[in-house]
């Protein structure tokens, strides 16, 4: 049975190509998934001004691509995080973080799902990382991480919030106090009373 492929297809064929596959493979798979077409004259003229419409608009979205690509080469971003024990990062920087700075440096949107760092970063350091705009367009940008240290306003946050803890602490124990003294004037008052009565 011959068929006209809609879209790209490993081991079978490309977009737009006619192929002679089998009926069972044509009507359980390719037809249903709309993966294929049966090929009629109509079909084939329908496929070939679709694909050469979409073909007319990947070379435009190339253009933008190629452009895109020369801002992003060799661009550095820089990532300050607190470090834990053994060199190793709290938490770690994602392909999402990078696409973030990333794309306020460019002022371009990029997607996380075309930055290629493989598995997330947990340690401080230089690292190279490409951006997969499209199959042959790969720019390379440089993932600096650096050990933020603490600085003197964050220690000083540290201390205020100790004082004032302590602080909270003291008006407690007062409040406590004071309910305990009123919680015992009231019982003797009360035993006071008994012993009038008696």
């Amino acid at each position: 049975m011959k068929v006209v492929l809609l879209e790209d297809l490993p081991g079978k064929g490309k977009a737009g190509e006619i192929k002679e596959v089998s009926k069972g493979y044509a009507r359980n798979f390719l037809l249903p998934r709309g993966l294929a077409l049966l090929a009629t004259p109509t079909v084939m003229k329908q496929v070939e001004s679709r694909l050469e419409k979409e073909r007319l608009e990947e070379s435009i979205d190339r253009d933008k691509l190629v452009e895109l690509a020369q801002q992003i080469e060799g661009r550095e971003i820089r990532f300050r995080a607190r470090m834990g024990a053994g060199e190793r990062l709290f938490g770690s920087i994602t392909a999402a973080d990078v696409a973030e700075e990333l794309s306020q440096t460019i002022g371009s949107v990029i997607d996380k799902k075309k930055i290629d760092i493989g598995e997330s970063l947990r340690k401080t350091g230089s690292y190279e990382v490409a951006v997969k705009l499209a199959s042959d367009l790969n720019p390379q940008i440089m993932v600096v991480i650096e050990e933020e240290k603490e600085t003197e306003t964050k220690v000083e946050k540290k201390a205020e919030k100790k004082v004032v803890k302590k602080a909270e602490k003291k008006a407690e124990k007062k409040a406590e106090k004071k309910t305990e003294k009123k919680a015992e004037k009231k019982k003797e008052k009360g035993k006071e009373k008994e012993e009038e009565k008696d």
